[in-house]
């Protein structure tokens, strides 16, 4: 059970981190991966975005916030388990 929960979370990090990744490259946002990608990170970083006091900062904090409470979550979780 501990290696579902920790998998499942390391997988929505890797999908941040590729994200973050797709934003520094030129990639077809109309891309079927790519769409999947975002679609799913959208879930977790919109409502951080929609927190932030600051929307028009010169980069986007969400996948670094997003990150961190993930990897918190993470570790909550596998010790209840």
């Amino acid at each position: 059970m501990r290696w579902i929960v920790h998998n499942i979370f390391q997988l929505i990090q890797f999908l941040i981190l590729a994200r973050v990744i797709l934003s520094w490259i030129s990639h077809n946002p109309y891309n079927q991966y790519i769409r999947t990608i975002y679609d799913l990170t959208d879930i977790v970083l919109n409502p951080i975005r929609e927190f932030l006091p600051f929307n028009n900062a010169p980069f986007d904090v969400s996948p670094i916030i997003a990150i961190f409470l993930i990897d918190f979550l993470k570790n909550i979780l596998l010790k209840l388990f």
